[in-house]
């Protein structure tokens, strides 16, 4: 409901108004205000039968803030805001008559006598790159994905299959009769929705949509918070993208960015002339990897601006969940810092406790204000507890990147198959760890570029070779305890390493290796949405099972996935060297009749045939601790899943 401070209308340009009651206010200076969006930024509303624009802008330390734009040729002088009358530090005004589509920014006389030119935080549109101003927007739009959002707690629930699909929205798809121009969040639906239905994909991943100055950065280095990039398009369009992918069951998760920004002129930096949004002692508040800030997670104010932005995503966009960029760089102060050069806690510790105290308000409120919302951290370090619940100590995600599996599985299989039996355990240590989280397993696009080559080229050997070492990998990747996650061209064997300025090399289908890697990664989909066993007890120590850990003569591994009845378990076997194994003795977990559902040497694959047909009936023969086994032939690098028939 609107609070209005004074009815009367005025001959000034401005108009007293606010959306803030006190309680607002007192929330926002408590850190527990979640919704600021609703009372922020820019606002189309009518006043006394007045139609405008309300602004409201937090600038605590600035002596004078105005609204500047096309409509009063820049005049900061001409539209002065009024700052509240208590220690909220807002600013705000209603400019009657100033439409949806205007330019504008904040013009700042600053604490240290600077004068600033600054775009809107709470803006939901910006001027296209390089412009810099924000535009009148609003975010009407009429959703048409109520179905979605009624059966996705079930759909999204940990105890389902959660297969992401990685993306950059400016490079997955270019326009081919001018591969120079980005597609629009309309153009990038209707190919991207039925690819991601015919690939078996549950979840799509978004790499950052909100506005960002340098295209280079990928979206990772953000001015614009709550805006949908204008690159592709209006924030409506985006609603349509996320819509037509619910319509299809298929959940959109964001990556977002609440660990650091950039020091561009017009976004948050020094924002009303002093180190508002950033720690104001470097040591905390600069990031040397990044050389961007760090924000302010002690002040309470700062932790109020990025869990709103959290929670506007999931609830003005239908979002369903949130990837949290570079955790592990928020938790600790002296992350990619010598000590010495690190601040320190109140206590002296390295822990950053205003970060630790925001992720666990996000998590918390994100669970408490939506159903099946996934909350997931790109988090390198040990920190404890990472995802479990807030109320344990832990931080509250839903989800955690499982990067130590990620390094260990790409730096064995980088080795020639000859040398493997030499790093056997390199494999099998991630399960002595696998559910103390609850783990996502990433190959993303951080693992294809800055000349790490693409996934096909760190595999060894030679075409051939190559191409079956990687749909091992892929076949290892989603027999493994964890949800997926997979960068766009990975499906595809893309040869090059991923350029953030060209489409995905989509004509590379036409050769049979590449293809059959599409069809091995649409069939690994199949497999994991079909099997239970695969994703019902996926983070539990009850999913899983060694057979045979420790063949590293042959470099052979052998498990079980159990699902909640035993006739749904599996038996995965992967031989990694190109030796094809016959009369090769297998224990079983009991007795029963065995046949093969999947093998990745299949000829639609590109492999080279050597599959395995019929029934394999228990023998009373003791092998690898059983008491019954089988004698099957295991294909050159490959990986074999049996059912019980």
């Amino acid at each position: 409901m609107l609070n209005q401070i004074n009815s009367e209308k005025q001959d000034t340009a401005v108009w007293i108004y606010s959306l803030f009651t006190d309680f607002d206010t007192s929330l926002f200076l408590m850190g527990k205000h979640f919704r600021l969006y609703e009372k922020l930024g820019a606002h189309l509303i009518k006043v006394d039968e007045t139609d405008g624009t309300f602004f409201a802008v937090w600038a605590p330390n600035a002596h004078e803030v105005s609204v500047i734009g096309n409509f009063n040729q820049w005049n900061k002088a001409a539209h002065p805001l009024y700052k509240r009358l208590d220690a909220s530090g807002i600013w705000e005004g209603f400019i009657p008559n100033l439409a949806k589509g205007e330019v504008y920014k904040y013009g700042i006389k600053g604490y240290d006598g600077s004068d600033i030119e600054k775009g809107d935080p709470f803006a939901h549109k910006w001027e296209h790159p390089p412009r810099t101003a924000s535009i009148v927007w609003d975010t009407a739009y009429t959703w048409k994905d109520k179905s979605w959002l009624k059966k996705r707690p079930k759909l999204n629930a940990l105890n389902q299959p959660i297969s992401v699909y990685e993306l950059h929205l400016g490079s997955w798809q270019r326009d081919p009769s001018d591969p120079e121009r980005i597609l629009t969040y309309k153009e990038v639906a209707n190919t991207l929705v039925p690819y991601i239905l015919e690939m078996g994909f549950t979840h799509v991943e978004l790499m950052p949509v909100m506005e960002y100055p340098y295209y280079p950065s990928w979206g990772y280095q953000i001015t614009g918070y709550f805006a949908a990039s204008s690159r592709h398009g209006t924030p409506q369009e985006l609603m349509y993208l996320i819509e037509q992918l619910h319509k299809s069951n298929i959940a959109v998760i964001l990556d977002w960015v609440p660990s650091h920004f950039p020091g561009d002129a017009h976004g948050l930096y020094k924002f009303d002339g002093t180190h508002l949004f950033e720690h104001a002692d470097m040591r905390k508040g600069f990031h040397p990897d990044w050389k961007s800030y760090i924000f302010n997670y002690d002040r309470n104010e700062v932790r109020s601006f990025l869990i709103s932005n959290a929670l506007f995503w999931l609830d003005v966009f239908h979002l369903d969940g949130l990837r949290v960029d570079a955790v592990a760089s928020m938790l600790y102060y002296d992350f990619s810092r010598e000590r010495k050069d690190a601040g320190t806690n109140a206590f002296g510790g390295m822990e950053n406790l205003g970060a630790i105290q925001f992720l666990q308000d996000m998590n918390t409120a994100i669970e408490a204000n939506f159903e099946g919302v996934l909350t997931i951290a790109e988090e390198s370090s040990t920190y404890p507890g990472v995802t479990h619940p807030v109320a344990n100590g832990g931080l509250g995600f839903s989800l955690k990147w499982m990067m130590g599996w990620m390094n260990d599985t790409l730096k064995y299989f980088k080795n020639d198959p000859i040398d493997r039996k030499f790093r056997h355990h390199q494999l099998t240590f991630s399960i002595t760890y696998a559910f103390t989280e609850q783990f996502m397993m990433p190959f993303s696009h951080d693992e294809v570029v800055h000349g790490k080559s693409s996934m096909i080229y760190k595999m060894p050997g030679d075409e051939w070779q190559k191409f079956a070492n990687l749909r091992v990998l892929y076949a290892y990747q989603f027999t493994q305890p964890g949800s997926k996650l997979l960068f766009m061209g990975n499906e595809i064997a893309q040869n090059r390493e991923w350029n953030f300025t060209k489409s995905v090399d989509w004509d590379l289908l036409q050769y049979p290796s590449h293809k059959g890697m599409q069809e091995t990664v649409k069939a690994l989909n199949h497999l994991y949405r079909t099997e239970p066993a695969l994703y019902v007890n996926n983070y539990s120590y009850d999913s899983f099972e060694w057979i045979n850990a420790d063949d590293e003569q042959h470099s052979i591994y052998i498990y079980q996935r159990k699902g909640l009845k035993a006739k749904d378990t599996l038996l995965v076997i992967l031989n990694l060297t190109p030796v094809y194994r016959e009369n090769y003795r297998i224990g079983l977990p009991f007795k029963a009749k065995w046949k093969e559902i999947f093998n990745t040497d299949d000829k639609r694959f590109f492999g080279s045939g050597k599959i395995n047909e019929g029934i394999y009936l228990p023998e009373e023969i003791a092998c690898d601790f059983r008491e019954y086994s089988i004698n099957m032939s295991i294909p050159p690098l490959a990986a074999v899943v049996l059912k019980q028939v």
